[in-house]
């Protein structure tokens, strides 16, 4: 088997370890740069990828995150952040690696040539899902076992990989090849491999989330706020969107249960039922539901000076 490009020597590899320290800091970070630049050519696909995700959540589908390895944490990453930045619930998330979830230092790498596992792994997966396939190599069996099982029952299939030629997006709905250049330590795939990936499924998930109707204007009003820093951030989303004051923001938080979106239009002067209603009619896109919202409502939108509930 003709060794995967991730493997390659960097041309400024040799030699490495005889240069000083911010010398070889600077190839290092040259490294991720270089990485970073291998994503442009792939935007189309990316944002077909997140057309797949944002479907799949509104048709009440599951997200499943699978990999190994490296590329496994950068996948599981990103799934973790789902819930507390869109307000996707947590059973509506799946993450699938290569030996399991590891609860120390120890990732065992034989884990990631174990398909059985990988088909295994796969059976709560159906019509309906979503799987990302996360592999460096795009030749690692678990995750090509799990692409494969998920297409047939049905799911779609997103693949990210950082050689062209990836078996890995034979099983894939939409491929997305990342051809990065060889790492400053060959085929040590964390480093640029994995920063690439990293952006990749960051530009994924928040192009899913903003279509979703979980961004306006850059704020992240699809979360629910559930620690002490949340209620801040969400007190001041709430304030800085329905133009009234913390105080104001803070009893309309209350009211909606820390969901923000609700809590915008409680603000505003709806009441629990109505702002429901309102985001139902709208499938969850706030702009809509407020602009309809203002469009009916008692309080003109431009009277942004009241300030409902103080």
């Amino acid at each position: 088997m003709t060794a995967a490009a991730t493997e390659n020597l960097h041309p400024a590899a040799k030699g490495l370890d005889l240069l000083g320290d911010e010398a070889v800091l600077q190839h290092i970070l040259d490294g991720q740069v270089a990485a970073l630049s291998a994503i442009p050519s792939a935007l189309a696909d990316i944002a077909r990828a997140a057309r797949l995700m944002a479907e799949t959540v509104r048709g009440g589908g599951n997200i499943v995150y699978a990999g190994a390895g490296s590329s496994a944490l950068m996948a599981i990453a990103d799934g973790l952040e789902l819930h507390g930045t869109f307000g996707i619930a947590p059973d509506r998330i799946r993450l699938l690696m290569a030996g399991g979830l590891p609860t120390d230092a120890r990732m065992p790498g034989d884990t990631e040539d174990d398909a059985g596992a990988g088909a295994r792994d796969a059976a709560g997966i159906g019509a309906g899902d979503l799987v990302i396939a996360v592999a460096a190599s795009g030749r690692t069996p678990y995750p090509i076992a799990i692409a494969e099982a998920a297409r047939s029952k049905g799911a779609k299939v997103v693949a990210i990989a950082n050689n062209p030629d990836a078996p890995l997006f034979d099983k894939a709905d939409v491929a997305i090849s990342i051809a990065t250049p060889p790492e400053i330590l060959a085929g040590s795939t964390r480093m640029g491999a994995g920063t690439a990936q990293k952006a990749a499924l960051n530009m994924i998930s928040t192009l899913a989330g903003i279509r979703l109707g979980q961004v306006h204007d850059g704020r992240m009003v699809g979360l629910v706020a559930d620690n002490a820093k949340l209620k801040v951030r969400a007190t001041g989303v709430v304030a800085d969107i329905a133009g009234v004051s913390p105080d104001a923001a803070a009893k309309a938080l209350t009211a909606a249960k820390g969901a923000v979106k609700p809590a915008i239009l409680i603000a505003r002067g709806a009441d629990a039922a109505e702002a429901a209603a309102l985001l139902l009619a709208h499938n969850g896109i706030l702009r809509a539901a407020l602009a309809q919202w203002e469009a009916s409502s008692r309080i003109p939108s431009g009277n942004k000076s009241q300030q409902p509930g103080d």
